[in-house]
């Protein structure tokens, strides 16, 4: 990836319904080229979808819950039925497995606490777990779907200088 392709992400995570034009245009690209590279980066598997970002309030899902999960088990049977089990669960918007003291961490989605008692009861009949914990979120201050794109590592940015005076 060069600095093009940076720049096409940049606007792309910001506005996916940008228009052709507009996006060629802040690149500095005509659209041809500009096309070709948003093509590129989905066949190489840099932009992996385009979609609508919605305001989970605004479609009854006020309550977001960090959910830490500690298992005894961690074979390769028990990951299988924990992640198609965790798939099937639409509640759960991400899942993580972690290093430290908790071996999952999840970011449910529901209405209110009655759709998470719910959703609890059937997660904790999917496989045997050690210990789930609940934490909720009062307030959501940031959030973000736009990851940062870093540059090239910076050996790569400028050639290494010789002194002058070599």
């Amino acid at each position: 990836m060069d600095a093009v392709d940076r720049r096409i992400l940049m606007v792309l995570q910001r506005d996916a319904s940008v228009t052709l034009a507009a996006l060629a245009k802040q690149v500095h690209l005509s659209q041809t080229p500009c096309w070709k590279r948003i093509q590129r980066l989905e066949a190489d598997g840099v932009i992996t979808g385009r979609v609508a970002l919605v305001s989970p309030e605004k479609i009854g899902l006020g309550l977001t819950v960090f959910v830490s999960i500690e298992t005894s088990d961690h074979s390769k049977e028990w990951l299988d039925t924990f992640a198609k089990s965790i798939a099937a669960l639409p509640e759960v918007m991400d899942v993580y497995r972690m290093a430290g003291d908790v071996d999952y961490m999840l970011r449910v989605v529901v209405a209110d606490m009655g759709a998470y008692d719910t959703f609890y009861k059937r997660l904790i009949e999917t496989v045997p777990l050690k210990n789930v914990t609940s934490r909720f979120a009062m307030e959501r201050i940031k959030s973000s779907t736009a990851y940062p794109v870093p540059g090239p590592p910076a050996e790569a940015r400028a050639p290494a200088r010789t002194p002058a005076f070599a």
